[in-house]
């Protein structure tokens, strides 16, 4: 089964990825986070197993880490244990599965002969894993020490809006737009947030750059070839 949908894996990851960030377009915020949004990421690390089902070591690790995030967010909606440390694991499963997924896509965008539609999907949906590796770091952070990011959008009396608010965050951090409507207030922080822009930039200097420089080659061999 996995074979068969490894030829769309970019498309799959894609668009599961789109579902996780603009989910609260169509559904409201409150409803999406506690319910909706832990599933979208379930479907999103299932097809991350399409994306590596390639490398052994990677799969197996992955279908470890799908496990115990699946089994989280059925103790969650059970409430058996306590939520808080249930998120922290949830936080550490995902950063690792990200990361990991990450670095396949950007290993094959990289070394890819030819730029197809689905390598240009996949330097897509590797910049937007980026973007949800820092919010999990932003989260990790705040989790840990409570203000560690203010601002006109975070409200200690609607808590349960932080994570749609540093995702947010960590995205417009990414993109280096930089509004100011929420500050990074501690050094730790702070660290994230650069390092968050940082990882965005060269994402875009060096992996779209060299993109975009095998594009510009293989039409001007097409139109040689002609």
């Amino acid at each position: 089964m996995l074979k068969k949908l490894y030829p769309y894996r970019f498309e799959l990851f894609f668009v599961t990825q789109l579902s996780i960030l603009f989910g609260t377009l169509i559904i409201p915020v409150l409803i999406f986070e506690e319910q909706i949004s832990p599933v979208f990421f379930i479907a999103n690390l299932a097809a991350g197993l399409v994306m590596i089902q390639n490398k052994k070591v990677l799969f197996r690790i992955a279908i470890f880490l799908l496990s115990i995030s699946s089994l989280i967010v059925i103790l969650n909606m059970t409430n058996i244990l306590d939520k808080g440390s249930l998120a922290f694991l949830r936080m550490g499963v995902l950063f690792l599965f990200y990361l990991i997924v990450s670095y396949e896509i950007i290993f094959q965008v990289w070394y890819s002969k030819k730029i197809t539609r689905d390598v240009i999907f996949g330097l897509i949906s590797g910049y937007l894993s980026l973007g949800l590796i820092g919010f999990f770091i932003c989260l990790s952070i705040e989790m840990n020490v409570s203000g560690s990011f203010q601002g006109s959008l975070i409200s200690a009396a609607h808590p349960e809006l932080l994570s749609s608010e540093l995702m947010y965050y960590s995205y417009v951090t990414l993109l280096t737009i930089g509004y100011g409507d929420i500050l990074p207030m501690t050094p730790t922080a702070q660290k994230a947030a650069v390092l968050i822009g940082l990882i965005g930039q060269f994402y875009l200097v060096i992996i779209t750059s060299i993109v975009v420089g095998k594009y510009i080659s293989q039409q001007s061999n097409s139109k040689s070839a002609e």
